[in-house]
């Protein structure tokens, strides 16, 4: 089937340049100032911009186990409506993946029901070196070790275990970094002051910049040591930054780090007002620390925006601090977000192109994704940057059914998501009949 995108601003590599571009089942046939050939659609995408399907590279979806907060079928759809094509998901689910079956079942579980392409992080933990070192490169994202407190047995604390994976993983390290002993003992001094009481807005006191630090500048020193691919998730403070290196392209550089939505957009001020809707780990900090992270982004310190999207039912955080779990959905107002900061002068389109659809693809290696190329598969989203539109209860596509962005308004739009050239999503209407893929890997 051939499909036809005309009159598209295409942003790519860049650049912002008209052009046509034609679709051939999955994949990108042809790019060109003007295409005039029979075909079964064309898509007139005057006054739009066109950008590559963006990369989730760090996603919660809840499945198997947890599935009245989400599943992969509710996060994957509300990701399209989002313009995210592909998403990488976590391993702390119910069961853990920590066994090599029990990641395949929840590729599965994708392959099923997914409406985006998919992959799933290997889970390690003390004890589960040698099914970690059976992971597949080509065929799964990354392995992921929790540096700081997880939930179950994934918290990684064992030093010997951490110098095992670093120095014998054949692939990319990805590390969630707060040091577990740090925060401990600041949660002892929050419960000597406050009692069980702990206002939310001691919550970045508690998992502080020094958690963080201590526990990426020790991922940092081991990959360095080990020459291990490092990727460091969820950056959140100024003082980390330092760690990171902007002096070589992305491509070749061996450690990687990343900053998400909610770093970028909240900070301490907004405890007031969200509450736990805004608690996450790492912890939202101080203003300094966004204006820092944003600037780092710029600079190509931190190389690629995520989201770390971790819904939970509202009644789950409507709770008292130490009560509300951490985490909140954003794979649905990601692209929006930064789209309204492009709108505000903060970052042009071709950074937020960058980061979001390139940089995910060349850190992980993903295969014939991330851009607009001929050949490529047709991950594509078309966005109206001058229509508005507000985040209400009527429009949000989370299972969970809330957002921290509710009430804001934001300036650009998602018109239409490509998916392997199928359209999924169309001004608000869903197209379901064709599920992703499970993504490849260059390595």
């Amino acid at each position: 089937m051939l499909k036809l995108i005309k009159n598209a601003q295409l942003v790519n590599e860049g650049r912002i340049y008209k052009a046509d571009v034609l679709i051939e089942n999955k994949t990108i046939k042809q790019i060109d100032a003007e295409i005039n050939v029979v075909v079964d659609q064309i898509i007139d995408a005057e006054g739009l911009h066109l950008i590559p399907g963006v990369i989730d590279d760090q996603v919660h979806f809840r499945e198997p186990g947890l599935t009245h907060k989400a599943n992969i079928y509710t996060e994957s759809k509300a990701a399209i409506a989002g313009g995210i094509t592909s998403f990488m998901e976590m391993p702390n689910t119910n069961p853990q993946a920590l066994t090599q079956e029990l990641l395949e079942d929840k590729y599965k579980i994708a392959a099923e029901t997914s409406i985006a392409n998919y992959s799933f992080f290997m889970g390690a933990s003390n004890n589960n070196l040698e099914e970690v070192l059976k992971t597949d490169p080509k065929t799964v994202a990354a392995i992921k070790i929790f540096m700081g407190s997880s939930t179950g047995n994934m918290l990684v604390d064992n030093k010997n275990i951490l110098e095992e994976i670093f120095s014998k993983s054949k692939m990319l390290i990805a590390v969630h970094c707060e040091d577990e002993q740090t925060i401990q003992e600041n949660t002892i001094s929050a419960r000597k002051e406050f009692g069980e009481e702990v206002p939310i807005s001691e919550h970045p006191n508690i998992r502080s910049s020094d958690a963080c630090f201590k526990s990426s500048s020790m991922a940092v020193k081991l990959a360095k040591k080990h020459n291990t691919r490092l990727h460091v998730f969820h950056l959140s403070t100024e003082k980390e930054i330092a760690l990171f290196d902007n002096s070589i392209p992305v491509k070749d550089k061996k450690i990687t780090a990343e900053v998400c939505i909610h770093h970028l957009w909240f900070d301490n001020r907004d405890y007031a007002k969200k509450g736990t809707l805004i608690k996450w780990n790492p912890a939202v900090k101080k203003e300094s620390d966004k204006n820092a992270l944003f600037q780092a982004l710029l600079d190509g310190k931190l190389d690629v925006i995520a989201t770390d999207h971790a819904p939970h039912t509202l009644e789950e955080k409507s709770n008292t601090y130490f009560n509300a779990p951490s985490g909140g959905p954003l794979v649905q107002h990601a692209l929006s977000v930064m789209l309204s900061f492009v709108n505000r002068g903060k970052i042009n389109i071709e950074k937020v192109v960058e980061k979001m659809c390139h940089n995910p693809a060349i850190c992980f290696q993903v295969k014939n994704r991330g851009f607009i190329r001929e050949g490529y598969f047709a991950d594509l989203v078309l966005v109206n940057l001058n229509k508005p539109w507000k985040v209400t209860k009527k429009n949000i596509l989370y299972k969970c059914g809330w957002s921290p962005f509710e009430g804001e308004t934001f300036n650009a739009k998602i018109t239409h998501t490509f998916v392997n050239g199928h359209i999924a999503y169309e001004h608000g209407r869903f197209n379901e009949e064709k599920r992703g893929m499970r993504l490849t890997f260059d390595r």
